[in-house]
């Protein structure tokens, strides 16, 4: 079966042969392969030779994580939201693994918000300029999911923080009315063009979950465990409606110890991959400043749970 199969079948509610794998960025290149991508602000000024060589360079690296980390799936994060690294990645693995692109900083939530002390005066006074400029960005977000689809897209992944510890960013009322539609928007052309659309947020939905199924999307990553996020309570609410990807808690990959990481892996696993439904990943993404080892190990728990034995 191939990482595409496996992502494929899964997403569908159908139990493959294992739970699929990949995470949404991978930023320990460095410690892994002993090379770099290129710096995030790089990219801009860069010529037509520069940009199509630093993406070939991107690409050996992903080839590399694939390969090493057996990884299902990739969402092209460097370079980010660009067409041409998902046309290159696709070229790259061909129908091997599912090739996704990254679309962001497209609705209303803790990303996009600069001023607080101005959007809360907007919230409370001026709603239609929060709604002119969600209109705007995304209509600039969907312009872009056109043009990664036209470039190969299996998958729009959409990042987009709308809850911390405690919740949502605003009450589930103003959530379904500045920020809910406009995500809808976006999984509903990823959908017209053909292609799946990930959901992506950090923090507690619990109180806006409703809101999240009512769109329609195919997977939501993070379910974030530091922030009360149980998989087990998720996954039964979101059966058969929407797959779940993380899960994993990232500050015991960042702190260990082994036995921790051990426990949340195999929680992760044993209480969401039963029926699909279920890629295993981490509760964010391997981030600068983890410990290899620890993601290393946290696959080692992972190898171990798909052949049945002892962990």
């Amino acid at each position: 079966m191939t990482g595409k199969q496996r992502m494929l079948k899964t997403l569908r509610f159908e139990q493959p042969d294992r739970p699929p794998h990949f995470e949404s960025m991978f930023e320990l290149e460095k410690e892994a392969f002993g090379e770099r991508f290129p710096l995030p602000g790089d990219w801009a000024g860069y010529d037509g030779g520069q940009k199509e060589r630093a993406i070939a360079h991107c690409m050996s690296i992903y080839e590399k994580i694939v390969e090493r980390y057996h990884w299902d799936a990739l969402a092209v994060y460097w370079p980010w939201g660009d067409p041409d690294g998902v046309a290159a990645a696709r070229k790259t693995f061909g129908e091997k693994i599912l090739i996704g692109g990254m679309v962001g900083g497209a609705v209303w939530c803790i990303d996009t918000i600069s001023d607080w002390e101005q959007f809360a005066l907007d919230l409370l006074e001026d709603r239609g300029k929060l709604h002119a400029i969600a209109h705007e960005r995304c209509g600039r977000a969907l312009d872009l999911i056109d043009r990664m689809c036209d470039a190969g897209a299996d998958f729009i992944y959409l990042p987009h923080d709308v809850a911390g510890n405690s919740g949502p960013f605003v009450s589930p009322k103003d959530f379904a009315e500045i920020t809910a539609p406009y995500w809808n928007r976006l999984v509903q052309r990823v959908h017209q063009r053909g292609a799946l659309a990930f959901l992506h947020s950090d923090g507690n939905l619990m109180s806006v979950l409703d809101q999240l199924l009512a769109m329609n999307a195919d997977a939501l990553q993070s379910i974030d465990p530091m922030a009360g996020m149980d998989i087990a309570q998720v996954k039964r609410a979101t059966w058969q409606k929407l797959a779940l990807m993380g899960n994993v808690q990232c500050n015991l990959l960042q702190d260990g110890p082994p036995a921790a990481i051990r426990r949340s892996a195999l929680y992760c696993l044993e209480n969401a991959s039963v029926g699909g439904g279920y890629i295993f990943s981490t509760s964010n993404t391997i981030f600068a400043g983890m410990p290899l080892e620890n993601y290393q190990f946290m696959l080692k728990v992972f190898e171990e749970f798909n052949r049945g034995g002892a962990v």
